[in-house]
């Protein structure tokens, strides 16, 4: 841990408390407004999945409203394992709100195959830790630091089970990241019917029964006997493992030992 990687508090854990009674039942726009209104160095991170979606559009409205261009930037990890239709959906997102896109690579690497070439092939079965570390984590809090971000909105809600179901609007984290969870209290069908409704781009996967959509080695259709359920959205993803996460929402500093314990090891 560094002193670099700690953010200055904007507020008072008393003060993020009272943020979150006053914003639990407002609605997704009432909470984008208010993030927008009231936190600095704030950015969209997202993988362009249907609710990051939803969220763009959003703050798109928000922005035209005020006369703006897209008043959040966003940021999107390219994994360097994502489907072809989700890099194709970053630009198209992107070029359609007028979003600044500050897209985001392991260390080091460019291209699936230098990837496999640097840090082994198929890392995620050899050692996932790792993996989520190189492809999420790392270059997450490379973009955070490069570009001054103190506050991000996410795409995480409660119906989708898990480590999600007891989310707050506002969350902040290990190192004094704020995360804004503006679609919290949304399930799937509200967040579909949106997006269908104002003509949102969204990713074709979708159609052929896909819900969450991560890096191709990691994502399958969820099981088509309960497709319409939102307990079952990420069933999807790490079929057959115990994780429900990639790391971006796990402890920091502890995945960041780990990693470089590892590193160190193997030298």
């Amino acid at each position: 841990m560094t002193d670099s990687e700690i953010l200055t508090p904007q507020y008072t854990p008393e003060e993020i408390d009272k943020f979150n009674a006053e914003l639990e039942n407002k609605s997704p726009q009432d909470i984008l407004r208010w993030a927008i209104d009231n936190l600095e160095g704030l950015y969209q991170t997202t993988a362009f999945g249907l609710t990051g979606t939803a969220a763009l559009d959003m703050i798109s409205k928000i922005s035209q409203e005020r006369e703006e261009i897209h008043l959040v930037p966003l940021i999107f990890l390219d994994t360097l394992h994502h489907f072809p239709e989700t890099l194709t959906l970053s630009q198209t997102a992107s070029e359609t709100y007028l979003a600044e896109l500050h897209t985001y690579k392991p260390p080091g690497v460019s291209t699936q195959e230098e990837f496999t070439a640097k840090y082994g092939d198929k890392l995620w079965e050899t050692d996932e830790a790792s993996y989520d570390y190189l492809v999420k984590v790392e270059p997450a809090a490379r973009a955070y630091k490069e570009l001054g971000v103190r506050a991000v909105i996410t795409g995480r809600r409660r119906s989708q089970g898990s480590d999600r179901a007891n989310l707050k609007v506002i969350e902040v984290d290990e190192r004094g990241l704020i995360k804004v969870n503006p679609l919290i209290s949304l399930g799937y069908k509200e967040v579909k019917d949106y997006v269908d409704r104002e003509n949102v781009p969204y990713n074709p996967l979708l159609d052929q029964g896909y819900r969450s959509i991560g890096d191709v080695h990691s994502t399958a259709p969820p099981d088509p006997n309960a497709v319409n359920s939102d307990a079952n959205e990420r069933s999807g993803r790490w079929q057959g493992k115990s994780k429900t996460e990639c790391g971006l929402h796990t402890n920091y500093f502890e995945m960041k030992k780990k990693f470089e314990e590892k590193a160190k090891g193997g030298q």
